[in-house]
């Protein structure tokens, strides 16, 4: 059997016991970075065989994983901090491992979006988890313009190099908005500060980030009371083609345009 197991995310008191159970009981537990996972088992006095699992050899990472599971072998899947995939590494390994019909299971744990998103007080009914934005900024607009209507909390993880950038593109694409950013989750100096996107965030950048920032206010475009084959087939008839019509529609809905695509195959 494979399980994938949250670690902490700073504090290592922060590990569940049923994942301290598991990773004692792994014959090979698979990591990210074996120094940096070597700390936390020294740390709980855990001595087990360690590889590697990063996103440059996630496919032969999976192969042995399934090798060994079938051999009786009890795998443990790790990352740096928090949950594998979410990310992190790992997605390609949990598609292979379906694909080939070998069982994985899943040990819950620390999660920095999800405390994130606690500690910024903003709206948690409804959140859309983005993770790290892309490097080219017109992929990055691409995203954002998705989301530019969403009218629920948005969350995203930030290197300290690219705060800076990725809130700039946030205030040009999703306008003026309240926002936090959250720091050192877990830690001595955890910090969750408030600020505006189109003010930015003051201060050196130091630490991973986790970025919040407040959903659309406004009313929704008078087109998303139609359906979603509708909505996209009232601006086709507008003069516009249908690769600008689904973006307008899926920014009008909040959506992704995948979300639209199915629908609208025929149109």
């Amino acid at each position: 059997m494979v399980s994938f197991v949250a670690t902490p995310i700073g504090n290592l008191k922060d590990i569940t016991l049923r994942a301290l159970e598991e990773l004692r009981e792994a014959d090979v537990i698979f990591c990210e970075d074996t120094r940096h996972t070597l700390k936390l088992l020294t740390a709980y006095g855990i001595k087990k065989p360690l590889l590697s699992c990063h996103k440059f050899n996630e496919r032969e990472a999976a192969e042995k994983m399934i090798s060994l599971s079938r051999e009786g072998k009890r795998v443990a899947v790790v990352s740096d901090a928090g949950m594998p995939v979410i990310s992190d590494p790992g997605r390609e390994v949990c598609r292979i491992l379906k694909e080939a019909g070998e069982g994985y299971t899943v040990l819950p744990g620390a999660n920095a979006a999800l405390s994130a998103l606690v500690l910024s007080a903003f709206s948690a009914d409804r959140f859309t988890f983005l993770g790290f934005l892309p490097d080219k900024k017109g992929d990055r607009r691409a995203l954002l313009e998705e989301y530019a209507h969403a009218r629920e909390t948005l969350v995203f993880h930030s290197a300290p190099q690219d705060v800076d950038r990725d809130i700039a593109d946030m205030a040009e694409v999703l306008g003026d908005r309240p926002a936090c950013a959250v720091r050192e989750i877990t830690k001595i100096h955890e910090e969750s500060a408030e600020f505006r996107l189109a003010e930015g965030l003051a201060g050196e950048k130091r630490g991973e980030y986790v970025l919040v920032v407040a959903g659309a206010e406004g009313e929704k475009n008078p087109l998303c009371i139609l359906s979603p084959r509708e909505h996209v087939q009232a601006y086709l008839d507008e003069g516009l083609d249908k690769k600008e019509a689904l973006k307008r529609a899926a920014r009008d809905r909040g959506v992704p345009k995948s979300a639209l695509y199915k629908e609208t195959l025929d149109l």
